[in-house]
Formats: C-alpha cells, sequence, structure tokens
C-alpha cells in the first residue's frame, strides 16, 4: 500500500516499483475516471470505487499475485479494510508513505497534466487530514534519490507469493 498527498510522486513512484517487482498496479486515479467518466469525487462515489479496488485486491491476493495500491490512503479508517485483505489472504502488508518538500509538490501540482485531477488547493485541503500510519513502514521522500529505498521495498515485497 502505497500513501501520500497528491504530489508527491506516488504513482511514478509504484511505476518504479512495479517495474522491480512486477506487482500489478491498482492505480485509484485511473480507475476512478474508468467507473465514473466525469468523477464527482462524492463519498458515495469513493465508497464504490474502494469497494472494487478493495474486492480486486483480495481477488488477486488469494490468486498469490502482488498487488500495489496507489490512493492517497491518508487516514487510518481507509486503510483497515486493506490491513484485513492482507491478513485473510495471508499476504505481506508493506507500507509506503510517499512525500516530498510542500514546495516541491506545490511546483509538480502547477506543471502537472495527467490522470489526477488534483491541483493545489486539494493538496492544501487534503494536507489537513492526514493520519500518522500507526504500523511499521516506509517513508519515501521523492525529492531525493529513491533507489535505496526502492532496493529495501522490492526487498521486502520478495516475500510476497509468486
Amino acid at each position: 500500500m502505497v500513501s501520500g498527498l497528491p504530489g508527491t510522486g506516488k504513482s511514478s513512484f509504484c511505476r518504479d516499483l512495479r517495474h522491480r517487482t512486477g506487482a500489478v498496479i491498482l492505480e485509484s486515479d485511473s480507475l476512478r475516471k474508468l467507473f465514473f467518466p466525469r468523477p464527482s469525487y462524492s463519498w458515495r462515489e469513493s465508497r464504490r470505487l474502494f469497494d472494487a479496488i478493495h474486492a480486486a485486491i483480495a481477488r488477486l491476493l488469494q490468486g498469490g499475485v502482488s498487488v500495489i495500491l496507489d490512493a492517497t490512503n491518508l487516514v487510518e479508517r481507509h486503510r483497515e479494510p486493506l490491513y484485513e485483505i492482507a491478513a485473510i489472504a495471508g499476504a505481506k502488508l508493506v507500507l509506503v508513505e510517499v512525500t516530498a518538500p510542500p514546495e516541491v509538490v506545490v511546483s509538480r501540482l502547477a506543471g502537472r497534466s495527467g490522470v489526477s485531477d488534483a491541483d493545489v488547493a486539494v493538496y492544501q485541503r487534503m494536507r489537513r487530514s492526514v493520519e500518522e500510519i500507526g504500523r511499521e513502514h516506509f517513508v519515501v521522500d521523492t525529492s531525493q534519490p529513491t533507489r535505496p529505498l526502492l532496493d529495501a521495498i522490492s526487498k521486502e515485497m520478495g516475500s510476497f507469493p509468486a
């Protein structure tokens, strides 16, 4: 599970991790646009999206497929279903918090074009709702070289079922 605010570099980090591990990425931003061509970002829409994502994760893990969830995952109650899914599947859960200094994030968001609709205002609003991950986890600052952490996380994920 990858967690982090918009613009911190989650999706790029997840792609690098996929190249090293072969894990499947479920990216909430692109899945939202697939399910909801004109997303409203409402509570009800998000609930439907994450119910589907959680079901897909459970099915993939039960089939022995490693999965990377690329979503903000900022609040503990949103992470709890993932803890349960991993436990039921008997899969190791590797938690990664992706960060970057605010000035780097603002610069990235200002020049962003892509799947995510998040802008600086969304980043500032979401920043107030971040809850600490209460379990052991990796912290990756994407404004710094990420190779050492990619190596460590890939190694940790190596114990996933094939």
